[in-house]
Parts: C-alpha cells; structure tokens; sequence
C-alpha cells in the first residue's frame, strides 16, 4: 500500500460541508515502493497518557464540529455564593434540568444537544459548563435555560468556530491541574471521577471517516506542492501537520479545509491578501519541529504551552512571507 487518506466532512446547514479534515498516512518518505515505516521507539507512560489526551481533545473537537455550530450556545450554569452542595446532590439538578430542557425541545419539534461537565471553582464550590444546541423563536434557548436552572445565575455565550473549536475542545476534555488536584482531595474517590470527566446526550453524531487507499500513487506531488483546496474552500494553515510519528513509524500529513462561507467579512478580507507558504520552508520547520513533539505525544492540557507559541508565531512569519518569500504588502 503506497498511502491511504482518511476524510472527514462536518456539514453546513444547507447540507454543504463547512469544514473537511484530511489525514494522509504512508511509509517511508513518499510512500514509494520498496519504502518501510520508519524506526519506532516504546512509549513511556507519561508518553502514554500525553498520546491519549491528544486523541482525546481531537475527538472532542470532531464531535463538537459534526454537531453544533456558531449560534449554539457555552453555557456556564451556577449556584449562589456560599452554596457547597455535594456531588450527588449537583447530578440530581442536572438531572431534573436536562429532563425539563429535552421535554421543551421536543414540544418545539427538535432535538436535544449537550455536552456538559462539573468543575470545581476557586472557592470549592460546583458549577456547570455545557454546550447545547440553540432553539429557534420564543423564548429563546437562554430565557429557557434561566427559567429551568432556578439554583442559581446562567452566563453564556455564543460558539465561535475560527480554528475549529481546538480550545473548546481541549477545555472540555482536561486533565485537573495541579490547584484542581488539590481540590479534588476535598472529594469522595467516587465524586473526583465525576469531576474529572464529560457527559453528553446519546443523539450525538460520532464522525466517522471516509478512507481511501491508493496503492500506484505516493504523496510525492502533495509534499512537492502543497495542499490544494477545492472550489470555494481555504486551506487553514495552521491545521497543517506533517511529521513522522515516532511510535507507530508512519509519516503523516494533516491539514483542513474551510469554506468561505463559513466565515465573516474581516477573515474574508485577511484571505484575499492571503498567499500561500513557501511550502519547502513550511514542511522543513514544521517536519522538524513538529517531529519533537511527536517524541513527547505532541500532548497538551489546558492552556497551550511555550514551544506551542512559538511555533505558532514562526508559522506566520513564514505565511507573511508569501510564495517568493518576500514580505507580504
């Protein structure tokens, strides 16, 4: 097998995809004949645990994409200051909250979304951050949502898809840090596992990939290239990946497309002066850089770390060099 291509599509709600994932695998530099994976290297535990979070957070993201979008509503729903309520007490108000705002939805003829998980604040007291689908007409999704969590205030806002929902993504899904640790101490062992993990409704959509496997071809084109992006999409430059990973030896290539669309004016206007890459810099610092992260799981929690921001930041200095590499106007 030369390669294979596994795509994703997230819908558009006049059934056109806003955004595809692409994730190309293949052996050797090329994936021409007669190349083999590359050398892999056993995982340390801690190599481990940083791989799975990163599966973690890229499902999270995945899940959010095929099932809400921007007018959907982040949600933060909280008791009075002072209130301490154990655990068990905190999932019988969900409990009763989700049965009355899935009983509304159905009387309006539609479904039901969420994603929501328990979170301990500064103080120690419990709140709750959930994502749910907008209702249409009156009352409104927030209206609603304040009238049935009569425990306490309802804060929200509205979702915001630029770069895919990544820290939504990686919000949702953390692992505690070291003040949310200590916090947990103040738990049952029962209560901490509930604390630390995400509850969603069974309606959701679990994206699944479409996979494609060629065997005549190599990527030599798309490595020599670039990425090309279809009719009235753009590629994201900075979901661009390719590296080698150092655990199961197949290189990898990774990118996004996003429709125009799906965008608002001010990006629409960043993009027309937009130019590609020079690919060859691109793939050399992103292959070398990247590949360092691959030694550590390219794992993240919570916030993005040092070398993140870095790279991020030589990402674009390389964009605003633009195709001949000199600075763009």
């Amino acid at each position: 097998m030369a390669y294979w291509l596994d795509t994703w599509y997230f819908p558009f709600p006049q059934n056109k995809p806003k955004s595809i994932e692409h994730e190309y695998k293949w052996m050797g530099n090329y994936g021409a004949k007669g190349e083999k994976r590359s050398k892999r290297v056993k995982a340390t535990p801690e190599q481990i645990k940083k791989q799975n979070q990163y599966y973690r957070e890229k499902l999270m993201r995945r899940k959010i994409k095929a099932n809400f979008q921007m007018s959907d509503m982040w949600t933060c729903l909280k008791y009075p200051k002072g209130i301490r309520k154990p655990v068990a007490e905190v999932k019988k108000d969900m409990k009763k909250f989700l049965d009355q705002m899935r009983r509304a939805y159905k009387e309006r003829g539609e479904p039901f979304k969420f994603i929501y998980r328990m979170e301990i604040g500064e103080l120690g007291g419990i709140h709750i951050h959930i994502l749910v689908n907008r209702l249409r007409g009156e009352p409104a999704t927030d209206v609603l949502m304040q009238n049935l969590w009569y425990h306490g205030r309802v804060n929200w806002e509205s979702l915001y898809d630029y770069g895919g929902y990544e820290q939504l993504a990686s919000y949702i899904v953390k692992p505690p840090d070291e003040e949310e640790a200590e916090q947990l101490t103040l738990f049952e062992e029962d209560e901490r596992k509930d604390l630390i993990k995400y509850s969603s409704s069974r309606n959701l959509i679990i994206p699944e990939p479409e996979r494609k496997s060629y065997s005549k071809w190599t990527v030599k084109k798309i490595i020599a290239n670039g990425p090309k992006a279809r009719p009235g999409y753009y590629i994201d430059k900075n979901s661009v990946r390719i590296g080698v990973n150092k655990f199961t030896g197949l290189s990898y290539l990774q990118y996004t497309e996003v429709l125009v669309e799906n965008i608002n004016r001010y990006e629409k206007e960043c993009l027309k002066r937009e130019e590609d890459p020079p690919w060859e810099e691109w793939w050399r610092y992103t292959s070398n850089s990247l590949s360092k992260d691959l030694a550590d799981c390219r794992g993240h929690s919570g916030t993005l770390s040092e070398r993140k921001r870095q790279q991020d930041q030589r990402k674009s200095e390389i964009l605003k060099q633009g195709t001949r590499g000199q600075p763009m106007k």
